[in-house]
């Protein structure tokens, strides 16, 4: 109940928002009244059915009446006893207080007013208790939420051997505060927005003033501003509204759960948006080749970085191309293979009822689906189902006559490269692009191979996220074009990437940082 109550706090509105194409009700919200009997009616009829909403009666000072309402199970009771109810109930004065003295009776900082019933109600179902008094036509909301969230731990997602183990949470304080933890600088601004007509999820923009361009963090804004949705579930939702295309099978943004991966892109420039709910941070713009990199690239060293980052890209290639070129080359362009090698491919495939295409597709469906149940399942049985089914199932198959020995070797490789792309959501697009192409190449060989890899290119290169072309920096190429190639030095690393951050500051660090020997003139 606590959890629905967080997801669905403003169920309860006395004005709903327009739907598309009607005119926003422009007369003035409801005003609370000065009678505290037909304040408490109209919370009574809001919230109706709903048994969870507490409503405290009590007299200030033994006097004035007066109405707490707050839900039971997302507000601290115990703060509401001690340092609400316990010094009204107490106060001596017997004059008639005003909203002032009863805001300093009541010793919580966190504590402001509202007029009207739709705030109150919004203050109500966030999780805030509210103090309506008689003869007074405002009411207190006292900042006593108390919700339970699952603590800190390390991303499942993105483990790293070497780097911090902290990962964001479904809290979003906890998240804007583990990104305060590491960029302790008031240019770290974070720009709220309110989503959803029934969820009224908060969302975060961040952003270091300075750094970024303005003009990126308005566009993000006004992209926020224009959805209009019942609800906000995750982050995904956010995403989906907001792409440049969102025909595209490639992710536009990059979600991540590490709070180091925020802020390393932060400092280059980047708009971060944060959900309320949601574990996972989305960053804007982005290439292609930053959905490649790994965090893990930056925390070991330069060489091992740049090897890893050359593997990652070959891994890729081949987790997209291997299947296509396997069918096309057995297909069509038998020339191609070396006598040994084809005599014993035609050996292992003289008996398979299937052309090489139908094959492999019944192989890449075979292996998808068990990836799938392996995600599927509980952590301690998923990997081995997996591995110990993708065994048993290609080793039945080569038995039973289905499938060669050779195309469960390509297959296997297949899976096991797409495994090493660092991003799922890029990872999707690969297995998704990879039956086209094997649907292209069972029908022309290597020229329709090669017409679908001509077709993706140029649809890569029409698209943009938030602007930026998605195969920066390498078209249009650019300076940053080397830190693409290799995982250049962090003493090599002056100035932020031109085309993310603001024009007037791009130095990043001071030159001359590459470090050496003391020479002997230098003080010890």
């Amino acid at each position: 109940m606590n959890l629905f109550r967080k997801k669905f706090g403003a169920l309860i509105q006395s004005r709903q928002r327009p739907a598309a194409g009607e005119q926003e009700d422009t007369a003035p919200l409801q005003a609370l009244s000065l009678h505290l009997n037909d304040n408490l009616q109209q919370l009574q009829t809001l919230f109706k059915d709903c048994s969870d909403v507490r409503f405290h009666s009590f007299l200030i000072g033994g006097s004035l009446n007066a109405l707490l309402v707050y839900i039971e199970g997302i507000c601290d009771i115990e703060l509401i006893d001690q340092h609400v109810l316990a010094p009204l109930l107490m106060r001596q004065d017997t004059a008639e207080p005003s909203i002032e003295d009863l805001m300093n009776n009541i010793p919580v900082s966190n504590t402001r007013t509202v007029l009207t019933f739709q705030g109150m109600t919004n203050e109500i179902m966030s999780g805030h208790p509210v103090l309506l008094a008689d003869r007074i036509s405002q009411a207190i909301v006292i900042g006593a939420t108390k919700l339970e969230k699952r603590a800190i731990e390390e991303p499942s997602a993105e483990s790293v051997v070497r780097g911090p183990r902290e990962g964001f949470t479904e809290a979003l304080n906890v998240n804007t505060s583990l990104l305060r933890k590491i960029i302790k600088s008031p240019a770290l601004k974070m720009k709220s927005v309110t989503i959803g007509r029934y969820t009224q999820t908060k969302t975060i923009i961040a952003y270091i003033e300075g750094i970024v361009q303005p003009s990126l963090i308005d566009e993000m804004e006004q992209r926020i501003k224009r959805i209009d949705i019942d609800g906000v579930l995750e982050s995904s939702y956010v995403e989906e509204l907001i792409v440049d295309n969102p025909y595209s099978v490639f992710p536009q943004l990059m979600s991540t759960e590490r709070p180091d991966v925020v802020s390393a892109n932060l400092l280059e420039g980047r708009a971060v948006l944060l959900v309320d709910g949601s574990p996972f941070a989305l960053i804007a713009p982005i290439s292609i080749f930053s959905l490649l990199q790994s965090p893990e690239d930056y925390y070991a060293g330069f060489w091992a970085g740049s090897l890893i980052r050359w593997l990652r890209y070959l891994f890729i290639i081949i987790a997209l191309t291997i299947p296509s070129a396997y069918v096309a080359i057995l297909t069509f362009h038998q020339e191609m293979v070396p006598t040994k090698l084809l005599l014993s491919i035609a050996k292992s495939r003289e008996e398979i009822p299937f052309p090489a295409l139908v094959e492999a597709l019944l192989m890449e469906v075979t292996f998808e689906a068990l990836r799938e149940a392996g995600l599927r399942l509980p952590k301690q049985v998923g990997a081995a189902v997996s591995i110990v089914g993708a065994l048993v199932i290609g080793q039945a198959a080569i038995a039973a006559g289905l499938v060669s020995a050779p195309m469960v070797m390509v297959v296997a490789m297949t899976g096991i490269a797409s495994f090493t792309i660092p991003r799922y959501s890029l990872g999707i697009s690969v297995r998704l692009l990879r039956f086209p192409l094997m649907f292209l190449a069972g029908m022309m060989g290597l020229l329709g191979l090669m017409l679908g890899i001509i077709t993706m290119f140029v649809h890569l290169s029409t698209l943009r996220s938030f602007g930026v072309p998605y195969l920066t920096p390498l078209a249009p190429m650019s300076r940053n074009l080397l830190n693409m190639l290799v995982r250049v030095p962090i003493w090599m690393r002056n100035t932020r990437p031109h085309l993310t951050g603001n024009s007037t500051n791009l130095q990043r660090q001071a030159a001359g940082l590459k470090p050496g020997p003391r020479q002997g003139n230098e003080p010890t």
